[in-house]
């Protein structure tokens, strides 16, 4: 969920610039104050965000810059007047001699003198060409999330195919695994001298055995992934689901773990969790 847009909107009196930046998060986290904006615009542009971006910490950046030509800048006369009048008051109140130039000079120093149009930037007439330069940075933000989804969507299925080709593994060995328990108990039992009952023996190696088997949780991983892959394909919001399917096939991986009692199968366990982990923390950049 990683994006960056940029658009400008020129208005009369000055250029507004957006600046959109999003991280990954499980919400939408919108991050937007800005006193440019008048409250009912701020609260029609997080509603735009949040039906185009879904999710993510999204920050949002505006910036004013004033039109510097003559015709932007205007002189409030009127307060001018007002100022000039009571400056001469206090002029001829304290028995100083009026000096004009210096006058002048202490005028244009006071507040709100010079009127730069700052004070209402976004208006109901220019409100249209602020609302576009947001569609043109969020379409921005969108084509970089479709760039970074499609090198995801490679590194997440190509990882899903190798547990898949791990767990093909992990089946080779299972039976081998289960032959090589039974000829290590009836090891055990020959050095310690301990004669077993065959009909008892077996009887309890299927009992043994079958904690052991891991068939149940082949059958559900596979499933898993599966599910995985029909829903990156299909879903366009897949982001959560695939994070509940992750899950689930970390469960299956961690059951034959608990199960292997074997360090081939432990060392293909691990490889697995290691793939799985790399695919929880991309899926996370998953809307």
């Amino acid at each position: 969920m990683t994006g960056y847009g940029k658009a400008v909107a020129q208005l009369s009196n000055g250029s507004l610039t957006v600046e959109i930046r999003t991280l990954n998060a499980k919400n939408a986290d919108i991050n937007l104050k800005s006193s440019l904006l008048p409250k009912d615009k701020e609260l029609l542009l997080r509603q735009k965000i949040a039906q185009s971006l879904q999710r993510g910490t999204i920050d949002v950046f505006l910036s004013w810059e004033v039109d510097r030509s003559e015709n932007s800048r205007t002189l409030n006369k009127e307060l001018a007047f007002r100022y000039l009048s009571q400056l001469m008051d206090i002029a001829r109140e304290s028995g100083l001699q009026v000096d004009g130039p210096a006058l002048m000079s202490c005028l244009v120093h006071l507040p709100e003198l010079v009127d730069s149009g700052k004070a209402e930037i976004i208006t109901e007439e220019n409100y249209p060409l602020v609302e576009a330069a947001f569609d043109d940075c969020l379409e921005q933000v969108n084509r970089y999330r479709s760039d970074e989804g499609r090198i995801l969507y490679k590194d997440v299925t190509s990882r899903v195919q190798k547990i898949l080709s791990l767990y093909d593994e992990v089946e080779r060995l299972a039976p081998l695994r289960l032959q090589a328990i039974k000829e290590r108990i009836q090891k055990a039992a020959a050095d310690a001298s301990v004669k077993l009952d065959a009909e008892r023996f077996e009887q309890e190696m299927i009992f043994y055995l079958e904690k052991l088997d891991i068939n149940e949780e082949k059958v559900r991983l596979r499933q898993h992934c599966n599910y995985f892959m029909q829903t990156i394909d299909t879903d366009p919001l897949a982001g959560k689901k695939l994070g509940f399917i992750i899950q689930e096939m970390g469960r299956e991986i961690n059951t034959t773990g608990s199960k292997a009692n074997d360090a081939d199968i432990q060392r293909l366990v691990v490889q697995m969790k290691d793939e799985l982990e790399k695919i929880r923390e991309q899926s996370m950049n998953i809307l």
